[in-house]
This record gives C-alpha cells, sequence and structure tokens, in this order.
C-alpha cells in the first residue's frame, strides 16, 4: 500500500445528485422543481425568518434591555493569578506583554487587576485598571500598582 492507491471505502462516497443535465439523466424537465410555482421560477429567494406569513419570533418575542456603546470591557485577571505566575516564572514586574506571553490575555484586551487570593511577593503590576483591594493587597506587600493608558 501507498498514496499513489489510496481510495475511500466502498460505498462511502455518494456523486451529487445532477439534475437538470437533460431528459436522458431522468432529472430533466422541471428538475425536481415541479410545475409553475414561486419557488420553480428562477431568482426565487426568501427571508431566511419568513414563517409562512405567520408573524415571525423575532417579532412575537418582546424587547427589552440596550447596549452601551460606550461600555469598556475589561479582562478579569485576579491575584492568585498573578502570585502563581510570578512563582513559576520568578517575575517581579507584571505587565501586558508578560500575561500576553504566557496566554493569561490578548494583546487587545483592556486588563483588570481584582482582588481574589492572596499575594505573598513584592510585585510591581501595571494594568488598565484595578479593584480597591487588588490596589491594597498589592501596596501592602511593598509593591506598585500602576494604571497604564
Amino acid at each position: 500500500m501507498n498514496l499513489s492507491n489510496l481510495k475511500p471505502a466502498k460505498g462511502s462516497v455518494k456523486d451529487r445528485k445532477r439534475i437538470g443535465r437533460g431528459q436522458g439523466s431522468g432529472k430533466g424537465g422541471t428538475s425536481t422543481r415541479g410545475h409553475k410555482g414561486q419557488k420553480a421560477i428562477s431568482g426565487y429567494n426568501f427571508k431566511a425568518a419568513f414563517e409562512g406569513g405567520q408573524m415571525p419570533l423575532q417579532r412575537r418575542v418582546p424587547k427589552f434591555g440596550f447596549k452601551n456603546i460606550n461600555r469598556r470591557e475589561y479582562h478579569a485577571i485576579n491575584l492568585d493569578v498573578l502570585q502563581k505566575l510570578s512563582d513559576e516564572k520568578h517575575l517581579t514586574s507584571i505587565d501586558q506583554a508578560t500575561l500576553v506571553s504566557n496566554g493569561l490575555a490578548s494583546k487587545n484586551d483592556l486588563i483588570k487587576i481584582l482582588g481574589r487570593g492572596e499575594l505573598k511577593t513584592k510585585l510591581e503590576v501595571k494594568a488598565h485598571a484595578f479593584s480597591e483591594t487588588a490596589k491594597s493587597a498589592i501596596e501592602a506587600q511593598g509593591g506598585v500598582a500602576e494604571v497604564m493608558k
């Protein structure tokens, strides 16, 4: 056996139905579309949510809420994650590039440090935002919590 004679298992691959290729094929004439109606005519198109004239679902269900276009979405990282990262990599300074290189955030994320967990080492942390508990925990260990722009 080699790559030149590999074939799929017998019966596992079917040919597609070739419609509209003349009377001899058995699929000619109206090409499985029936006679005349709207769906038989060329150029027929329908709205994806069309339900045969019944009021469509997206119009039956009431609307509520709104999306604030000015919202700033932060990627949250807790103190216990920073502690684990500094223990494993022996770091004293953590910024966005460090978090991105270790797979904890992507380069376009706005990063916010949150206060879950315990910090045991002195760290210099740069992020876009800090919670009050995280900031006080970092500074309690003699570290620096610097807000990036």
